[in-house]
């Protein structure tokens, strides 16, 4: 993370912190005082409303009551309001009113009232009439029995519930009544409770969201006041504030806070930007310089910084920057003279598959010749994991546009088409197998110059076979995409052209033989002069023999080497094909008491397999006296495509003294600058850096750079089918170890 930003986040975590803190205690503030508002609000209201309605208290079912308590609570500022009686009572009339099974018009007295004792107990109330008095005298009640003698006097009784219904609630009463001179047992169920009128209202919060209201509480207390009758309390009035509007407020007060503290913190923000791009500047030159020199471009910070620290780190870059651009200056020149810039990229529409299939039977019925051509963008897996779904989409149309556009470039005709995801398909009409070779070598270019474009090692192999008025759709197309598959095993964006013979074999019978010639080792393993030393009192003398494996199938007829080694990869046979060769290279070391080195060509699904890697080990420890003559090769595309498994490899191989060497090197594939981490033995040049080198500076001055930097780190180069003898006077002159003709 850049200094700026670490500066920014450690700011706005601070600014964050301080904004947390003010609004929480800002918020708890308001909040507090909220709820002292509403409460004190609250209060007044029940003083108010009991003083208002102690005038009105002696008859508690006055409607003037309820009357008073609604025109308060219509204002829309209280939960609720209840007035409640400071007993629980109720009287004949009561008892009547919900008497249960019974029709009374008349009755002559009540007597007898009873209430289950777990609920409580009932007594006449001692404010009666002296009558209800006289009638107490004559007879004893217990604690849950009333008696009355006379319905003439609405006599009254006082609940007292115990503590598990102190509440009150719906209860059944029994008691006894005089009809007509008869007594009858009677109920009644009643509701006995304290409260005489009760008004509420639905807290509405409108738009504050209910996550704010979960996560802060407003305590809104009831408050009450005591209503009096003379001397006596008889009623209690209770209200309770409405959390709506206090919610409104607080939200609001919260809303803006945190708005304000927003606009603050993008002005100070953008203010911080400002000062820190300006105290950050020389930082930045200093960071541009230390990359230009990373990628050879040489310069110095001319306007040196005012702080003390950063001008003498800026002093030590320009010094460094002048040592060893005497060193690298000539390489990256050489370099940029063969190496080209990256270009753009894109995507197209191609016709599909079924037209394809439709203008191959078109050929077939019009006896039209011609060739297929099979390619699949190999990297696309690769770029899409790090690239967004546009850039992938812009990616397949430049691909397409590439096929699209090569129609323009020559003379006959050329149709491309689009399969699925990356398979692709050309069909070239009426054109001669050096005019399928231009545009194969055209289509080679156009990826090559593509694969810088979007900094990737791979765009396309190309597969070529032509057209067979014998043969079926599917076995031409088998067969070019088995020479896109021998096209990998030469190198990126290679092409392979397959004649009207080579048609592809069935996958099956492709199985059937791999597994007999690896599994019965029906392969030939002969070798080929290859190295030859350039200079010194060694000069002309053979370095290094190159192992060539054969293979034939049922006919006789050699299979292709790139073919075989595809087809052994799809069916995971090549790393025991490859612990194979190397076993016979060792027997015939043993067996011939050679001298120079035998190199033996390694895919990389065998140096990236741990068993392989494992089986190697023992070998070599094994074979620890011959090791040395072994020399293990595998092409610079192979190192690109899993660099840290071949530095694994690289370092057991090293262990036990066999060695290493990187055939058809290009920088493309393999930075100059990680070279050293390698630990590489030898690297043989890819052969278009030394063909024609005796004309070309560029190449030259390539060559002799690539001798230099190797020099340094203790790698021997090599040159590659230097046919020429002026090419070959050259790459002795330049000081290459040694080299093949």
């Amino acid at each position: 993370m850049s200094l700026s930003k670490q500066l920014y986040l450690i700011i706005s975590a601070i600014f964050f912190a301080i904004f947390v803190g003010n609004f929480i205690i800002s918020v708890k503030n308001t909040k507090e005082y909220l709820e002292i508002e509403s409460a004190n609000k609250a209060q007044d209201t029940a003083t108010s409303l009991g003083l208002s309605l102690k005038s009105l208290i002696g008859d508690k079912h006055d409607p003037e009551i309820e009357s008073t308590i609604k025109a308060i609570a219509n204002r829309g500022f209280y939960k609720e309001i209840r007035l409640e009686d400071v007993e629980i009572s109720f009287t004949n009339d009561d008892l009547i009113k919900n008497i249960e099974n019974i029709n009374v018009n008349k009755y002559s007295s009540i007597s007898d009232v009873r209430i289950d004792s777990k609920y409580g107990k009932i007594e006449k109330s001692t404010n009666d009439s002296a009558f209800e008095n006289a009638l107490d005298s004559l007879d004893s009640t217990s604690n849950n029995e009333v008696e009355n003698n006379t319905a003439k006097t609405n006599t009254k009784y006082i609940f007292t519930p115990t503590n598990e219904y102190k509440d009150g609630g719906n209860f059944e009463v029994s008691f006894k009544i005089k009809i007509n001179n008869k007594i009858v047992n009677a109920i009644s169920q009643i509701d006995l409770n304290k409260i005489l009128v009760k008004e509420d209202r639905e807290e509405k919060f409108d738009y504050v969201p209910q996550w704010f209201i979960n996560l802060i509480q407003l305590d809104m207390q009831e408050k009450s006041s005591e209503i009096s009758d003379g001397w006596k309390n008889v009623a209690t009035i209770y209200v309770s504030s409405n959390a709506g509007d206090a919610y409104a407020k607080l939200y609001d007060q919260a809303r803006g806070a945190i708005i304000y503290s927003l606009i603050a913190f993008f002005i100070s923000f953008i203010i911080l930007v400002l000062f820190l791009q300006l105290i950050l500047k020389p930082l930045k030159n200093i960071e541009k310089l230390a990359v230009n020199i990373a990628h050879g471009k040489f310069g110095k910070i001319n306007k040196l910084p005012v702080t003390t620290e950063i001008k003498n780190v800026a002093i030590a870059m320009n010094d460094m920057s002048s040592k060893i651009e005497g060193i690298i200056k000539k390489l990256n020149a050489n370099i940029e003279n063969v190496t080209k810039k990256i270009s753009q990229d894109g995507l197209t529409k191609l016709e599909l598959r079924q037209t394809f299939e439709t203008d191959m039977k078109n050929m077939f019925i019009t006896k039209t010749d011609g060739y297929v051509m099979s390619l699949k963008i190999e990297s696309l897996a690769e770029f899409a994991k790090n690239n967004s779904n546009s850039a992938v989409d812009k990616f397949i149309k430049d691909f397409a546009n590439i096929l699209q556009n090569s129609n323009e470039s020559f003379e006959f005709e050329i149709k491309a088409f689009r399969f699925f995801g990356s398979e692709f398909a050309l069909i070239a009409k009426n054109c001669s197998e050096e005019e399928i070779k231009n545009l194969s070598q055209y289509l080679k270019v156009k990826f090559d110059d593509f694969s810088k474009e979007v900094n990737l090692t791979n765009i396309s192999n190309i597969g070529v076979t032509m057209f067979n008025q014998i043969g079926t759709i599917p076995e031409m197309l088998s067969a070019a995409i088995e020479a896109r598959e021998s096209a990998k095993q030469i190198g990126p964006n290679e092409a392979v052209i397959r004649d009207a013979n080579d048609l592809a074999r069935d996958m099956e019978s492709w199985r059937e033989l791999i597994f007999d010639i690896i599994d019965n080792s029906k392969f030939d393993v002969k070798y080929i002069n290859n190295e030859y030393i350039l200079t010194g009192e060694n000069e002309g003398k053979l370095i290094m023999q190159e192992a060539f494996t054969s293979a034939y199938d049922k006919d006789g007829e050699q299979i292709p080497i790139g073919t075989f080694i595809s087809i052994a990869e799809k069916y995971e046979k090549v790393v025991d094909f490859d612990k194979a060769v190397v076993s016979n290279v060792i027997k015939h070391i043993k067996e011939n008491t050679l001298e120079h080195n035998i190199s033996i060509n390694l895919s990389l699904d065998s140096i990236v397999d741990s068993n392989f890697i494992d089986w190697l080990t023992m070998t070599l420890q094994n074979n620890n006296s011959i090791a040395s003559k072994l020399v293990f090769s595998i092409t610079a595309y192979g190192v690109a495509k899993d660099i840290e498994h071949f530095k694994v490899f690289a370092k057991v191989v090293n262990q036990y003294h066999a060695r290493i060497i990187v055939k058809r090197f290009e920088s493309k594939f393999i930075p100059l600058g990680s070279i050293k981490d390698l630990n590489l033995d030898f690297i043989r040049l890819a052969r278009d850096y030394t063909n024609g080198i005796s004309s070309d500076s560029g190449k030259h001055a390539f060559v002799e750079s690539m001798q230099d930097l190797c020099n340094l780190v203790n790698i021997k180069v090599m040159a590659e089918n230097v046919k020429s003898d002026e090419d070959l006077e050259k790459v002795k002159e330049i000081g290459l170890h040694a080299a093949s003709r």
